[in-house]
């Protein structure tokens, strides 16, 4: 019998092989819910086990709160996260609800504290009478891989909309909850406190726009979209827009 050895490239392509299997079959679930007057959109993000981060809870009624609650449920989800794309008002409406709810901390980058600590403030301005505030727990970093059961989100740093705006990728399904940064046919305003629009754009180009062609994208209002739709025909970072 004639031994063969295997050499090393042989070795990295059957690792490579293989990778690309266990990835093709990576699936992170996205339910989004659409709540409050300002209609955000609201997601869950969870694993084939069924272990769940909740992003932007921007359900303030009992009404909404019950429908994600129904869906919880109904799904036998165990939800273990909360995280802030950014912690304008019709983002953290549901932020204290869900801490208590679920009995799970609150993950934000260290720079909205003074956004989420100012939703106190105006809040009754905007005829959100009973608005409850909370603090952060943790906070989220530039590049740090976030754990959902089984899956693996990537945290990408997008400031302009809000200071410490970040959004959550998942290279496995491309698929990205993305905020206020970009939008179908849109981007995030810059005209609010700490708002930035040359580095909105800047930032969209370099950590959005580098990302394949077919990422789906959830934005923090209106319907979904692709990164490579975005790269042509946003008016705004597109390549057709109008400089």
């Amino acid at each position: 019998m004639i031994k063969k050895s295997i050499s090393i490239s042989q070795i990295k392509a059957i690792i490579h092989y293989f990778a690309a299997i266990t990835q093709t079959f990576a699936m992170l679930h996205i339910k989004s819910f659409t709540f409050n007057p300002f209609q955000e959109n609201t997601y869950l993000a969870y694993d084939d086990q069924g272990i769940a981060a909740l992003i932007d809870p921007g359900c303030h009624t009992a009404p909404e709160r019950r429908e994600l609650e129904d869906f919880v449920t109904a799904n036998g989800l165990k939800v273990l996260h909360l995280l802030n794309t950014h912690c304008h008002i019709d983002h953290v409406l549901g932020n204290a609800w869900a801490k208590k709810r679920f009995g799970i901390p609150l993950w934000i980058h260290a720079m909205e504290i003074p956004v989420l600590k100012s939703v106190e403030v105006y809040a009754p301005n905007y005829g959100f009478q009973g608005f409850e505030p909370t603090e952060a727990d943790h906070f989220l970093e530039e590049g740090q891989e976030f754990k959902v059961g089984e899956e693996t989100l990537s945290v990408l740093f997008v400031p302009g909309h809000a200071p410490g705006h970040v959004v959550f990728y998942h290279k496995g399904s491309g698929q990205c909850i993305v905020g206020d940064t970009l939008f179908r046919g849109s981007i995030g305003r810059t005209d609010l406190p700490g708002g930035n629009h040359d580095l909105l754009l800047e930032k969209i180009k370099s950590q959005l726009f580098t990302l394949p062609a077919d990422t789906v994208i959830y934005p923090g209002h209106g319907p979904e979209t692709k990164i490579g739709f975005e790269k042509i025909y946003n008016p705004f970072v597109g390549e057709r827009a109008v400089h």
